[in-house]
C-alpha cells in the first residue's frame, strides 16, 4: 500500500516539470531573440574628430565664395552659408593660409616684427558706391593738386589735411602693357596711411558681385606693386572662381 503515494508524487512532480518547460524554453528563446536585437543595434562606429574641410562654400551679398577654412581669421566665421563679412589672412608671396605665429611680450618690446601678410576682408556691399566710383568721383575731391612721380610707374597723391582722409596718400599705377597677348598687365589704386609709430598699412577694394574684397597690406610693399596687384588679382580668382 505504501507504493501508492509514491507513484502520485512522482506523478504529480512529471506534471509540474512537464508545464516548467515549456516557460523555460519561452523564456530562453525571448532571451536569445533580445541579445541577437542588441547585437544587431549596438553602435559600431568609434567617436573621431573630424577635422574642418580644406574649403568652406559661404556666400556674401549673395554671392558664392570658396574660402581656406585655415585662412578665416575669426573662429566665429568658420561655417558654411550666407555671412554679412568674412575676414582672411594669406602670407605673402606664396598666398597660402599663414601658420600660427605667437608674438611674445619680449618680442613686441624689442621690436614688432615684420608684416608678411596680406589681409582679405569679403564684406557685403548693399549697393553703396563701388569703389572704381569712388576713386573717380569721391577722392579727387580732397586730394592735394600735386602729383608725384615714384619708381615702376606709380604715382602719389596726398590728401589734404582736414578732409575725411587727412593723413593718408592716394597711390595709383598701370604696369606696362606686356607682350603676352593672354595675360593682362596688373594695375594698382590704394589709399594708405602713412608711417608713424606704426608702419602704414594700404587699402585696395574690389567689387565682385554683391560683394567688396578689401586688400590690406603693409605700405612699405608698394616698392613691389605690381607683384601686390597681382597677388590681388590671384586672390580674386582663387576666393570667388575655385570650385
Amino acid at each position: 500500500m505504501a507504493v501508492f503515494p509514491v507513484v502520485l508524487s512522482s506523478a504529480r512532480d512529471w506534471r509540474k516539470s512537464g508545464h516548467l518547460l515549456p516557460i523555460i524554453s519561452g523564456l530562453a528563446i525571448a532571451a536569445a531573440a533580445v541579445a541577437l536585437v542588441v547585437y544587431l543595434l549596438w553602435p559600431t562606429w568609434r567617436t573621431e574628430n573630424a577635422g574642418d574641410p580644406t574649403r568652406l562654400p559661404v556666400s556674401v551679398g549673395g554671392t558664392l565664395f570658396n574660402v581656406p577654412t585655415a585662412a578665416i581669421r575669426i573662429k566665429i566665421q568658420r561655417h558654411t552659408g550666407p555671412q554679412e563679412r568674412v575676414d582672411l589672412s594669406f602670407a605673402f608671396p606664396s598666398l597660402e593660409p599663414p601658420a600660427p605665429k605667437h608674438v611674445t611680450a619680449e618680442m613686441v618690446e624689442n621690436a614688432m616684427p615684420p608684416i608678411d601678410r596680406i589681409f582679405v576682408s569679403i564684406a557685403a556691399h548693399h549697393d553703396a558706391l563701388s569703389p572704381d566710383a569712388r576713386a573717380s568721383t569721391i577722392y579727387p575731391r580732397y586730394l592735394a593738386e600735386t602729383t608725384t612721380a615714384l619708381e615702376n610707374g606709380l604715382t602719389m597723391r596726398a590728401f589734404r589735411d582736414g578732409t575725411p582722409y587727412s593723413g593718408e596718400d592716394l597711390f595709383s599705377a598701370d604696369a606696362p602693357s606686356l607682350t603676352a597677348p593672354s595675360l593682362t598687365a596688373p594695375s594698382l589704386t590704394a589709399r594708405c596711411t602713412r608711417d608713424a609709430s606704426t608702419p602704414g598699412m594700404c587699402l585696395s577694394e574690389r567689387r565682385v558681385g554683391g560683394a567688396d574684397l578689401i586688400f590690406r597690406f603693409p605700405r612699405s610693399w608698394l616698392a613691389q606693386w605690381p607683384d601686390v596687384a597681382e597677388a590681388m588679382d590671384r586672390l580674386t580668382v582663387q576666393l570667388h572662381g575655385a570650385g
